[in-house]
């Protein structure tokens, strides 16, 4: 198994995770959450987002939802958010599509994670890397990363 950013800092914080990996063709969230045999609401993705003052914030939802632009802009305290380009995902955080997770990314961004993930002991992210999803406890998450969980979703 490949060690990501995520990998490494969660090991060395010594946070309990469980890495699982699957077809790395695959990048549709949903289909992601049938190959582990997981229900779609406990696997979640990684949406980051640029504001009008031009800040960049971090949102992780389910991969059955909708991230809500005006609830995030206003969990944020913004006028609005707007996804960024995908062509700005991997220099801004190292990460690709598919596989951009929530920790280790280059730079600490303002995170939201939908308050759903505190209904699961543990949720499913991106392990860093296309293929490889690692389970956490969202509260876990939530102090690692300094995020906060609020309704963001559609």
């Amino acid at each position: 198994m490949e060690k990501t950013n995520a990998i490494r800092l969660l090991t060395l914080a010594n946070i309990k995770f469980e890495v699982h990996e699957y077809d790395e063709n695959e990048t549709d969230g949903c289909k992601v959450a049938s190959l582990l045999s997981l229900s779609e609401d406990e696997v979640f993705k990684t949406l980051v987002t640029v504001s009008n003052t031009n800040e960049h914030f971090v949102f992780v939802i389910p991969v059955n939802c909708k991230l809500d632009l005006k609830k995030a802009a206003k969990a944020v305290n913004m006028k609005y958010v707007e996804m960024i380009k995908q062509k700005e995902l991997y220099p801004l955080t190292g990460y690709i599509h598919g596989g951009c997770s929530p920790i280790g990314m280059k730079k600490k961004f303002k995170t939201i994670i939908n308050d759903t993930a505190l209904l699961f002991d543990k949720i499913y992210v991106s392990a860093g890397k296309v293929g490889m999803n690692l389970d956490i406890n969202p509260n876990e998450l939530a102090s690692f990363v300094d995020a906060s969980f609020i309704d963001i979703v559609i």
